[in-house]
Parts: C-alpha cells; sequence; structure tokens
C-alpha cells in the first residue's frame, strides 16, 4: 500500500488467512484503511490455525520494519508473549485483539497493552443455552473444542460447560479439533463411532461446526442431530436456515479489526496503552 512518510505504520497479525471469520477480519480493515487514508496499513497471516513458528517470524519482520504499532490475534496466548514483549521494548506499540495474550505472563515480564475483544465465556453459552433449550435435561451432546493453547478456546469452552451443566446436560466426550473443518471432520467421525448416541454438538467454531455437518450429512443425520457454532460465517448461513444447525455468535471480526487500529492510533497519539474493551457479539438465529 502506498503511503506518505509522515503516515505511522500500522501491522495486522491474524492467524489462517483462508479462515472466513479472517477474511472478513481482513475486509474490514482494509476498507478502514482506505477510508480513513491517514496510516499505513500492513497486513500479515499465516495460512492454518496452528502455525505458532510463523506468526512469530512475522511478527520479527514487522519490528525488523520498524512499524509503529501491531494489532495483533495471537494463535498461542503465551508463546507469543516474548515476541510481544520484544516487539513493546524495540518502541512498537502492541494492541492485542480476539485472543487475549497471558495475562500473568506479560505481569512478569512488566508489560501492559491494551486488549480489545468479546466475552467469549458468555457468549458461548448463550449459544450453547439454545442447543440446550431445543435438547432437554438429560441430552447427550459432544463439544468440539478450538486450539487448546487459546485463550478464547478456553473461554469458549468454559462458556459451553456452564450450558451444559445449567441445562442438565450430559457431555459424553469433549476433544480438540484445532478450529479446523478437517480435522473437525476427522474428530466427529472417531467420535461418531464411540457416542452414537449423541443427541447434539457445540462446537467452538462455525469452521468446526462445518465440519461436523459433513459428517451428519454422509450419515442422513443432518437436521436430526442439532448443532451450535460461533462466528457467524457465511458458509454456515444455509444450514442456518434450514435448521440444521440452531444458532451460532457473530462476533463481529471485522469491526474487530477496526476497533483495534482504531485504539493502535490512539496509543501512537499519547494515550496510556492498557485496559480492556469489550467489543459486540450477537446471537443468530432462525428457529
Amino acid at each position: 500500500m502506498l503511503c506518505m512518510k509522515n503516515k505511522p505504520s500500522v501491522g495486522l497479525v491474524m492467524k489462517s488467512l483462508s479462515a472466513e471469520f479472517f477474511q472478513e477480519m481482513k475486509k474490514g480493515a482494509l476498507d478502514f484503511a482506505t477510508r480513513e487514508n491517514s496510516f499505513e496499513l500492513i497486513i500479515a497471516g499465516t495460512s492454518a490455525q496452528t502455525e505458532i513458528d510463523l506468526q512469530i517470524s512475522l511478527m520479527e519482520n514487522l519490528i525488523a520494519q520498524k512499524v509503529d504499532a501491531i494489532v495483533l490475534v495471537p494463535i498461542d496466548s503465551k508463546a507469543l508473549v516474548p515476541i510481544t514483549v520484544k516487539a513493546i521494548r524495540a518502541g512498537v506499540k502492541v494492541i492485542n485483539i480476539d485472543i487475549r495474550l497471558d495475562e500473568a505472563m506479560l505481569a512478569a515480564e512488566g508489560v501492559e497493552l491494551t486488549y480489545v475483544g468479546p466475552d467469549n465465556r458468555t457468549a458461548s453459552k448463550m449459544v450453547g443455552n439454545v442447543l440446550g433449550s431445543k435438547l432437554g435435561k438429560g441430552a447427550k451432546v459432544i463439544l468440539i473444542e478450538g486450539l487448546a493453547v487459546a485463550e478464547n478456546a478456553k473461554q469458549r469452552k468454559a462458556g459451553f460447560m456452564d450450558s451444559i451443566h445449567e441445562n442438565g446436560l450430559e457431555l459424553l466426550a469433549t476433544e480438540a479439533a484445532d478450529w479446523e473443518t478437517a480435522k473437525a471432520e476427522h474428530v466427529f467421525l472417531k467420535l461418531w463411532a464411540e457416542y452414537p448416541q449423541v443427541e447434539g454438538v457445540l462446537c467452538s467454531n462455525d469452521a468446526m461446526a462445518l465440519g461436523v455437518l459433513h459428517v451428519l450429512e454422509e450419515k442422513a443425520m443432518a437436521g436430526r442431530i442439532p448443532l451450535v457454532g460461533f462466528d457467524n460465517d457465511a458458509s454456515v448461513q444455509p444450514y442456518l436456515r434450514s435448521g440444521q444447525m440452531l444458532a451460532t455468535i457473530d462476533a463481529f471480526g471485522s469491526q474487530m479489526a477496526v476497533q483495534g487500529i482504531q485504539y493502535a492510533l490512539k496509543v501512537l497519539d499519547g494515550m496510556e496503552n492498557k485496559g480492556s474493551y469489550s467489543t459486540e457479539f450477537k446471537l443468530v438465529s432462525y428457529i
């Protein structure tokens, strides 16, 4: 992107640019940068949800480029802390969005920064309650988790567990599929063989819900075993409208990136880099 020399440079470091959620985040950021025309936006991201070393390298590259600020969606809440600390000590302002970096590790380094993102636990409990209400007490469910090293995966699991307990559901199994459709398909196919009595599925993102739906379609069970997801991806909209998927959460990823960039610009303008700012989310359901 062409820019004037007096414009601040802001790096946006995401994960899995092939994922719909991060495609929307990228689009929102680019649209905002074009409208504002007051900063240079440098977008970087991995190909998959698990490429931790690559994401660290992307951060290293931005530090070497001497960007003014970085807006970071970390793959791993702990593994990305050292490179974040390095960036800050090099004079780069870092804003953490979507997936929270490990607060204890940051504190141990004497580092504080701004976090911008949704209340994942509350949101996943909300969508989990839709499934609980549909199935009723005693129903048997499976939980497909996100990448275990990510703080949002832990929070979404906690919210789903809250809804399972509140609705009196029976958890048959819980297993991670690392946010990926293909892995979720493999994991759920295995769990299906072990637990054919399953009556509902909770998925920590829509990409994994899509993998589960593929299995249900193959088994001619789509619509008979309801499930919920998280992200409101375009690919699951037909399933939501048909009722084969009960509900999801829209976390407004495109606007989350914009808010992260806005805070980065405020910090560059003198605002203290600290605090936690909640972003909007809403339940999406057609039932």
